[in-house]
């Protein structure tokens, strides 16, 4: 049950603008200073939004915001008119509420934080606002409808991480990927447990580690094992890099709850998906159970 350290390699990558949401996004919004920034500097970078008129507002949903002096456009276009502002007098002083968003098709950037995404408010100030401005590990705002299209189903999110998290099982020609620490795979992810899991929540490459996918209350919080559901983590944070690991929770495979199927990238053989009883009475005692954050229950 290996797992990486505490340092990614240094295989010299420069992320891709655009894909670096997720924990790199929420660390840089807590680093930056709260000087005038992407509301004002970034006008003119997005272009018009594609139906940016018409949508059918649905129930809203509230959401942190970080820095200082985000716009608030009349319409999804950062070039449109100011209609109001965002935290005007503290950096992440206002929290917004959305109901839609929409896919401009033109990226807008704050640092390494990228989204082409601009959402509807509807608090506290009415207007389309950059999803930039908001203090989550996405580039687009969790279980809120695109414009244009249905309202995502109950488990959305955790049926896109699940699809994400079985493509490894044949990714190399055909094959599962194989392990290791120090390697990184064609998507850019690192090819460890951990590397694994930050790719199937679209965490910025190379990912994060198990201490942070345990600890991190940014991207998951504990739960009990009878709240285990689909795209759900059970982690072992303890020791070193050779015995840390986790595992991407699937199903139940009886109601008695004696063991479960689960995803997981193991040494001496890569991607697996096959029946586990870690965390379970009589199973590995040290691995415990969260969920990411990004799932919204």
């Amino acid at each position: 049950m290996e797992e990486h350290g505490t340092t990614p390699p240094g295989d010299g990558t420069t992320p891709v603008a655009g894909t670096a949401s997720g924990l790199r996004r929420t660390l840089l919004r807590r680093a930056l200073p709260t000087a005038a920034a992407a509301g004002l500097g970034i006008t003119g970078i997005a272009g018009v939004a594609h139906g940016a008129v018409g949508s059918t507002p649905r129930a809203a949903a509230d959401f942190p915001t970080w820095g200082t002096r985000w716009v608030v456009h009349a319409s999804a276009d950062t070039g449109s008119p100011a209609v109001g502002m965002i935290n005007a007098s503290a950096p992440g002083k206002d929290r917004i509420t959305a109901d839609y968003q929409v896919n401009t098709g033109r990226r807008v950037c704050e640092g390494n934080a990228c989204s082409t995404y601009m959402a509807h408010l509807t608090g506290p100030v009415s207007g389309f606002l950059t999803v930039v401005a908001v203090d989550i590990p996405q580039d687009r705002l969790p279980g809120i409808p695109v414009q244009g299209g249905p309202p995502p189903g109950p488990g959305a999110a955790r049926r896109e991480m699940l699809a994400r998290a079985a493509t490894w099982l044949t990714a190399d020609n055909g094959s599962q990927v194989p392990y290791s620490q120090s390697q990184v795979w064609k998507d850019g992810y690192r090819q460890d447990c951990s590397g694994y899991v930050s790719m199937a929540l679209r965490l910025p490459t190379p990912g994060t580690n198990t201490v942070g996918l345990a600890t991190d209350r940014g991207l998951t919080r504990p739960i009990s094992l009878g709240a285990l559901q689909g795209g759900d983590l059970l982690v072992d944070a303890s020791g070193d890099n050779n015995n840390r690991h986790v595992v991407i929770f699937e199903k139940w495979n009886d109601a008695a709850h004696s063991s479960y199927t689960a995803f997981e990238q193991r040494g001496d053989h890569g991607t697996g998906h096959r029946s586990l009883t870690y965390g379970l009475p009589g199973g590995d005692p040290e691995f415990r159970p969260y969920r990411p954050v990004v799932f919204g229950d």
